[in-house]
């Protein structure tokens, strides 16, 4: 009975009835391919790896391909700059300077901006995978649908970060510290599009993260650390110059599409499927795989 009522970030103990989705509610004889291809199963680790790894190098090319187009960039950072002057939210210049002039917090947020980006993000997926593999199938489909609409959003709407705005007082916090907490700073600017600020995947995946723990998670600390992360990231973007507001808005947008995604493939949220998938045998992806590997 003690053991039932534990609380922890790893278990969740589901008393009800696991969460049907309108395609498994179908009689086996209705179910086509595509939605056995729907169907949660559990995820084999060399798939989700070669996944993880070819979506990620595919992301960095694209993102990285998209053509810089440096003055509509400008251009566009002056008109986001005036519309939240208009609506009397535009501070960031302000939380820029007053951060960066307490040399070890502006520092800690370099390197939280250069690597909690990518730990936690990787952390929340192998947590998922191991304790909730029933739903990690749908919780993946979420970050790589918000990831990719992303990218249209870098094509279509260049955008130059506040550090780099010109005729405006906002400090590079990763040049004036010498550290390297952006890829589009310093030594690596070479490697990376500048500027695509719009949408922020800080914090379109911070959020994602959050959500993530919040929905899954038992533990009242997990959940109240999963709801601090991705606000302590929005202060993080901004103060490093790195965001605007309206970016962390473009953020979010992208990671309401994903949710939308996910639910249309699967027939529900990812928390309310089951924590273990119904069916064991192969995915019919990964069993295609198989054979041509074979």
């Amino acid at each position: 009975m003690g053991e039932a009522s534990v609380k922890t970030l790893e278990t969740r103990t589901d008393l009800s009835s696991p969460h049907v989705t309108e395609h498994e509610a179908r009689p086996a004889s209705e179910r086509t391919f595509l939605t056995r291809l729907r169907a949660p199963r559990r995820p084999r680790i060399w798939f989700e790896i070669l996944l993880i790894a070819v979506s990620y190098w595919t992301y960095s090319l694209i993102r990285n391909a998209v053509p810089e187009q440096k003055a509509a960039a400008l251009a566009n950072a002056d008109w986001i700059w005036g519309v939240e002057r208009d609506l009397g939210i535009a501070v960031e210049q302000s939380v820029n300077h007053a951060v960066n002039s307490v040399t070890w917090l502006i520092v800690g947020m370099n390197y939280y901006y250069a690597t909690l980006h990518f730990v936690v993000t990787i952390g929340v997926l192998v947590w998922i995978y191991r304790f909730h593999p029933g739903r990690y199938a749908a919780t993946r489909l979420i970050l790589f649908a918000t990831t990719g609409v992303a990218l249209v959003g870098y094509y279509l709407y260049p955008l130059a970060p506040p550090r780099l705005m010109n005729g405006q007082d906002f400090i590079d916090t990763v040049i004036v510290h010498h550290t390297w907490g952006s890829m589009a700073s310093g030594n690596l600017k070479n490697m990376s599009n500048q500027y695509a600020a719009m949408p922020s995947m800080h914090i379109g995946w911070s959020l994602w993260c959050g959500l993530t723990i919040f929905a899954v998670a038992s533990a009242p600390w997990a959940r109240i650390l999963g709801l601090l992360y991705p606000t302590a990231t929005l202060v993080v973007i901004v103060a490093t110059a790195n965001h605007f507001w309206l970016d962390a808005v473009g953020g979010m947008m992208c990671l309401a599409f994903g949710y939308a995604v996910s639910r249309a493939w699967y027939g529900s949220l990812p928390h309310r499927l089951p924590r273990h998938p119904l069916h064991t045998g192969p995915h019919p992806a990964a069993a295609l795989l198989d054979r041509f590997r074979r």
